[in-house]
């Protein structure tokens, strides 16, 4: 049997993941010899990642910090990722891909309550309320980062939208070639002002129903 094995901070062997190696247990590899890299490690470093952004904030990032964090070595980030710049691009251009649920609620104005509520809830979010915000700070001296958070925040809400859009156009409550850029400003701008520009600390009582209902009313004007 094979086995990469180095160990611990406590003295206890780890395999080339740095994770608890378990004992009789050889390393599986590819046909090509590669080594299989364990999902629930790469599970455990992007968790880590996450909260290593919502602690420190990007600049002061570190993968020995990331690595510590999710409880392997270093070199099991390495092996995914080849920099922190790399590692955070991958994990914020995953949430566009991975999008918003569509609302089906037979209205406009119903769906357009349901995405303001898993919106809200999305950006209010501990972690995430600490980490857009700084990453928007570092977007504006990376454009790397520009583009990928450009991409998460505009796609993620962008499909939705226009989905919310469409299904009211078949329904007959917007015109049909409605603006779909001004459209998706007047869904998808109000709610980020509050949430993550000024950083409104609670909002108020009745808002996100008062504003599905004014936002329904402007896009039936369009």
């Amino acid at each position: 049997m094979l086995f990469d094995m180095t160990t611990n901070a406590d003295g206890a062997p780890t395999n080339a993941e740095g994770a608890p190696e378990r004992p009789q247990q050889p390393r599986r590899r590819t046909p090509a010899g590669a080594a299989v890299l364990r999902e629930d490690v790469t599970e455990a470093i992007r968790a880590a990642v996450f909260e290593e952004l919502a602690a420190v904030g990007y600049a002061r990032m570190s993968i020995e910090g990331i690595a510590r964090r999710a409880g392997v070595g270093k070199t099991a980030v390495y092996r995914r990722w080849r920099s922190k710049l790399h590692l955070v691009l991958d994990l914020v251009s995953a949430v566009a891909v991975q999008g918003l649920p569509a609302p089906d609620t037979g209205t406009l104005e119903g769906d357009l309550r349901l995405l303001y509520e898993v919106t809200s809830r999305a950006l209010r979010h501990p972690v995430a309320s600490q980490i857009i915000p700084d990453l928007q700070a570092e977007a504006a001296r990376n454009p790397d980062i520009a583009e990928a958070m450009q991409k998460a925040l505009r796609e993620g809400q962008e499909g939705v939208a226009s989905g919310i859009v469409a299904a009211a156009e078949r329904r007959g409550e917007v015109r049909m070639g409605i603006d779909d850029e001004l459209a998706l400003d007047l869904i998808s701008g109000p709610l980020y002002w509050r949430s993550v520009v000024i950083r409104s600390p609670k909002l108020p009582k009745g808002y996100l129903e008062s504003l599905a209902r004014a936002t329904a009313v402007a896009l039936k004007a369009l």
